[in-house]
């Protein structure tokens, strides 16, 4: 029940959808000033929302800083968090990436570089309906593909959220006492929330950010002035994230 309230709580929250019910709200109600201020409420929601500046200050805010690979030291393992891959793509003869590739990236480089020993894959699915493979199975491919031999990857591939990554990586490292040390390996925005649920289980791994959804900040015209459609959907992830990490919080999750 849980797994399914989150995914609708995402879609309400969205300023697009916000927008969308404010305008129909406003041809729907006849009263004049009523309608003058659905429209007015949706007019500062559109200003708000596609100005690339506020949503990247914000997003800014929120985002852990990105660690240097120098700064990481050497662990036993790197926990990659999924949510990155097109289970619900065909063909299914590949593996398809969205915009958080780069923890895959960025996990591989940190095996390369010798800071972690193995790579934890930790995720089932994140759809409604089953799939026939697991995201984890899935970048499972992509990491042979990139010569990590398999004994160095073990998958867990039963979480549907955060907690359950934590909590089922606990149980898959039980049957692995030598790894002792992690890393723990997901998006910038989604670091804290992740965090705080492998603390919650007794683990206590060193956070790698990746996946960085914002730019440096500029005094660029184009920054603060120029609507951006994209600004949109960053909102919808920040407010998703925070909407989270709140309810995680009272949940005590993490």
């Amino acid at each position: 029940m849980f797994f399914l309230l989150s995914k609708i709580l995402y879609y309400v929250i969205m300023p697009a959808v916000w927008l969308v019910a404010l305008l129909l709200a406003a041809v729907v109600v006849r009263q004049p000033v009523y309608k003058r201020r659905l429209l007015l409420a949706a007019l500062v929601v559109a200003l708000l929302g596609t100005n690339p500046g506020l949503a990247n200050e914000a997003m800014l805010a929120w985002e852990l800083p990105a660690v240097s690979l120098r700064a990481v030291g050497r662990h036993d393992a790197g926990v990659l968090l999924t949510g990155i891959t097109k289970v619900n793509k065909s063909p299914h003869d590949r593996v398809y990436l969205n915009e958080g590739a780069d923890r895959l990236t960025h996990t591989l480089w940190l095996y390369r570089s010798g800071r972690i020993r193995r790579i934890i894959i930790s995720g089932g699915s994140g759809l409604i309906r089953s799939t026939a493979s697991s995201e984890a199975a899935e970048l499972a491919i992509l990491l042979r593909m990139a010569g990590v031999p398999k004994e160095d990857v073990l998958l867990e591939q039963r979480s549907r959220n955060t907690r359950e990554n934590a909590l089922y990586t606990k149980q898959l490292l039980q049957q692995h006492p030598d790894i002792k040390s992690l890393v723990l390996i997901t998006s910038a925005f989604h670091q804290r929330r992740a965090l705080g649920c492998f603390r919650r289980v007794g683990l206590s791994p060193t956070a790698f950010p990746a996946d960085f959804r914002t730019i440096d900040r500029s005094l660029a015209p184009d920054y603060w002035l120029i609507p951006d459609a994209g600004a949109l959907g960053l909102w919808s992830t920040l407010l998703h994230e925070m909407v989270g990490y709140a309810t995680y919080k009272l949940l005590r999750y993490c």
